[in-house]
């Protein structure tokens, strides 16, 4: 039994980075803001500023509402040169379309004080690869989900300072399939399908902005707190091709339990009014990934059988760099544009088919219309990531594991705008 039980501690190298690295995190959070590649710190003139920072709000007249999401198609393909089947050499995965949406509102008190709710998902997507590709050991498909209600309460301290803080509940899912392959000796050996249905977890975190504007320049500053999500689910194992002598001596499933780590984000971000018409923006974010050293997995399989693994992670702090521009072609439509670099915080040994994460370089387009009270932001991101290739946690001998992967991701993004 333990020979068996022992083979399906492989979850823990599958959940070991299913939630990490820039590819789980997204910052597209205001349709605006993705225009200009992100660089909103210093500008945060919209209801979106909860997100990017709360300080902004202060400056917002009256109540505001905004509305809107971002479609995301992620296209991935892994090389395994070295695998003796030329089926499999090349494998690509599968089509997945995501759609992570925001809602802002906030709400002026009084000349100097503000409150806002923003209601977000910054931490998700996921990958699929097909059910029998030579990696399905680690994973086939994994799916992250994270939802924050994140209210903000801003103060105007100057007419040219103010500062905002507020706190968020956090809700997340997190899904994964691959397969075991489970071994008896001198009796039987096959593959045994796994799965985890949205295991949940909870957390708190906090935010705080500063927010300085002074004639054709403005300077901002925000941070996201790390935090900590613990998750529970249930393993389901799919025994419907073993056989009925065998399956006595394969668990149904258990019960998994794990803790997942998320960074600090710090942002500074500078604007610049060139004339009436054209504005630049610069930006750059630090990531304290390093808080992701290691993981622990706790497995409970019933009976008195439990199974613990902790593994080494070493992920490093990151940087995002960012700059965008903005042309104001009439006074009710501004045409943007930006450009991104994105470090990776994973190293390559870590890496695997749950999270082939990489650096990468973006470039985002968009536009915004006002007309009376309304307002309609439209984005198109494009990124391109760095080929890389990981021993793939060296699961086969002789390399054979070795691959590299080619990933590159489209969004495009919308939001709604209304002044009461």
């Amino acid at each position: 039994m333990k020979k068996v039980l022992v083979l399906l501690i492989s979850l823990s190298v599958a959940f070991s980075s299913v939630a990490f690295g820039s590819g789980f995190l997204i910052y597209e959070h205001g349709t605006a803001a993705m225009g200009l590649a992100g660089t909103f710190v210093s500008l945060a003139n919209d209801p979106t500023a909860v997100f990017y920072n709360p300080a902004g709000i202060t400056w917002l007249p009256r109540t505001q509402v905004s509305a809107g999401g971002s479609f995301i198609f992620p296209s991935g393909s892994l090389s395994l040169p070295n695998w003796p089947d030329p089926t499999f050499q090349k494998v690509n995965q599968l089509d997945q379309t995501f759609f992570p949406p925001h809602f802002y509102l906030t709400q002026q008190l009084s000349s100097r004080v503000s409150l806002g709710l923003g209601v977000f998902a910054p931490y998700g997507l996921g990958t699929s690869w097909p059910v029998n590709y030579p990696l399905r050991y680690i994973c086939t498909e994994t799916s992250l989900e994270t939802l924050f209600i994140n209210p903000v309460l801003a103060f105007k301290l100057t007419d040219n300072l103010s500062i905002g803080a507020g706190i968020s509940y956090i809700h997340s899912t997190l899904s994964l399939d691959l397969v075991s392959l489970v071994e008896i000796p001198e009796t039987w050996s096959g593959d045994v399908p796994a799965s985890l249905d949205k295991a949940k977890g909870e957390a708190v975190a906090f935010n705080a902005g500063i927010l300085y504007k002074r004639n054709k320049f403005a300077v901002g500053f925000n941070w996201r707190s790390n935090f900590t999500v613990d998750y529970s689910g249930d393993l389901v194992l799919d025994k419907s091709n073993v056989p009925e002598a065998i399956s006595p001596y394969i668990p149904d499933g258990g019960s998994v339990a794990t803790s997942f780590k998320f960074p600090n984000i710090f942002d500074l971000g500078f604007s610049y009014q060139l004339s009436n018409k054209f504005l630049i923006a610069l930006a750059g974010q630090y990531f304290t990934w390093k808080v992701y050293d290691s993981y622990e997995i706790d497995i409970d399989y019933g009976g008195g059988y439990t199974e613990q693994d902790v593994v080494e992670q070493n992920f490093k702090n990151s940087v995002i760099l960012r700059a965008g521009f903005q042309y104001m072609l009439k006074d009710y439509f501004a045409l943007r544009a930006g450009v991104i670099y994105d470090q990776s915080p994973q190293p390559i040994e870590t890496m695997d088919p749950s999270l082939p994460d990489a650096s990468r370089v973006a470039f985002t387009l968009g536009f915004g219309y006002t007309k009376g009270k309304l307002r309609v932001d439209v984005a198109y991101m494009f990124e391109i990531f760095e080929d890389r290739t990981s021993p793939n946690r060296n699961i086969y001998p002789g390399n054979l594991g070795l691959g590299t992967y080619e990933t590159s991701a489209q969004l495009l993004g919308f939001t709604l705008g209304y002044r009461f």
